[in-house]
């Protein structure tokens, strides 16, 4: 039933992106061009996102096993840190330069385009260098 589930949501977040334009990487720059000709329609779609999210991570707080009885496992930590701020610029420079998201560069795999292919390489070698480093870091 997990299996089905994890399927079920990522189907659902996935058909989300594609609607939302998302996978249209001259829409997402046209998002993150402030100066330019800017689109404000993903803001809109991060609006929504988390105005639907709001009422499901409140319900999340007050458990402490979900729905399919796993244990629930939501971020405890809320201090900001170099690692974290680092990490969003190093993730917001490579969103602007490529107009690629990681979730949506799944989805954009379907239409066969190079560059995809490539990002998507490049952002799993950057998750095994990340879990690399953070195993030596643990030792």
């Amino acid at each position: 039933m997990r299996k089905l589930t994890s399927f079920a949501a990522g189907l659902l977040f996935g058909m989300g992106l594609l609607l939302s334009g998302m996978t249209n990487p001259a829409k997402v720059i046209g998002f993150l061009d402030l100066a330019g000709a800017w689109d404000p329609s993903l803001a809109l779609v991060m609006v929504g996102a988390i105005a639907t999210a709001v009422l499901p991570f409140t319900w999340a707080k007050a458990r402490t096993r979900s729905l399919l009885d796993a244990p629930m496992q939501l971020p405890a930590k809320r201090e900001l840190d170099g690692r974290l701020i680092g990490g969003s610029l190093l993730f917001g420079v490579g969103w602007g330069v490529a107009g690629i998201c990681p979730g949506p560069s799944i989805a954009m795999l379907l239409r066969g385009h190079w560059q995809v292919v490539v990002f998507v390489l490049a952002m799993l070698a950057g998750m095994l260098l990340f879990s690399a480093l953070e195993r030596r870091r643990a030792c």
